[in-house]
């Protein structure tokens, strides 16, 4: 895996468009072309349908070959913004999943606050045909969503992705900053505390009945993903179940 050279010390990267299960390399090549076209270079691939390298890819990114020779792919989107402190998924859908909900222009204003605040941001981006699934979405902080057509709501992933980084260049990071002055935990931190209590409840028979246990199991990720939990947070939760397990087991 490879990527673009890291930052200077303390200060955050500009930030990582992840393009999950994209199906067609004509299309992560169009994509990286409209991230260079606002100067965003941090590419990351989930699972690529046709494979990776991809030549086609290449064919279509003109100038911004770059991009691609650099891009990080992992096998799962979980891996994927492993090391990130807050994520966006872009889907026209809402879904049901419970998140914030914004606009690119304010997403990325509120992004921009988090950068100068140190904080690294990814944005999602799903496969062609049916967009980002819903264990991808729950693994985000947030959702934007553009206010499009509603009787034609598909985006090709070029579209989306420069739409997103053309708002990135526009955005001051003028809002609120609330999110930006938290020490965000990380999401592999979130991660490892989500599967701790889900195998712990798991154990305990919560997930009942089994014909609706990944239903909330995705529900209870989802919630995770949604909280803007800090490092602090993370390991109170991880103390506090072990104290429980601890006092059942007679500890």
């Amino acid at each position: 895996m490879s990527e673009s050279s890291a930052p200077t010390p303390n200060a955050a990267p500009d930030p990582t468009f992840v393009l999950v299960r994209s199906q067609m390399g004509e299309n992560i090549g169009g994509a990286a072309r409209a991230m260079w076209n606002f100067e965003l270079d941090r590419m990351r691939l989930v699972a690529p349908r046709d494979g990776w390298p991809n030549p086609r890819a290449v064919a279509l990114a003109s100038g911004a070959g770059r991009l691609l020779d650099q891009a990080g792919v992992f096998e799962s989107t979980a891996e994927a913004v492993a090391d990130c402190d807050y994520v966006y998924a872009t889907t026209a859908r809402v879904r049901g999943l419970t998140k914030p909900v914004l606009e690119p222009a304010d997403a990325m204003d509120e992004a921009r606050a988090l950068k100068a605040a140190g904080k690294k941001v990814a944005v999602l981006f799903g496969p062609e045909r049916a967009g980002l699934e819903n264990e991808d979405v729950a693994r985000a902080n947030a959702i934007i969503t553009v206010p499009v057509n509603p009787e034609f709501y598909s985006l090709n992933l070029a579209q989306c992705v420069l739409l997103i980084a053309y708002e990135w260049r526009r955005a001051r990071g003028s809002g609120d900053g609330a999110l930006a002055q938290i020490e965000l935990a990380s999401r592999i931190e979130v991660e490892k505390l989500s599967d701790h209590y889900e195998q712990r409840l798991d154990e305990a028979g919560y997930f009942f009945p089994e014909q609706k246990a990944e239903g909330m199991k995705l529900v209870l990720r989802n919630m995770w993903g949604r909280l803007p939990l800090t490092r602090a947070d993370v390991q109170m939760l991880h103390g506090m179940l072990r104290q429980i397990l601890r006092k059942r087991d007679g500890g």
